[in-house]
């Protein structure tokens, strides 16, 4: 799905508060990363569990 810049900058943002407050992380290698870079290649690779929904 294409998501605008402001649908992705919510996205990485919430789920790096997540992972900040103990969410497993989605990706193999994640040693060494900020919670935002986790996000963002958990973003990338399309395995993010959280739905968007426009209201149109």
């Amino acid at each position: 799905m294409e998501y605008s810049r402001i649908e992705r900058a919510r996205l990485i943002g919430a789920r790096a508060l997540q992972l900040s407050f103990g969410a497993a992380p989605l990706i193999k290698d994640y040693k060494d990363k900020s919670y935002i870079e986790i996000a963002r290649k958990e973003l990338e690779e399309d395995v993010l569990p959280i739905t968007v929904i426009r209201n149109v």
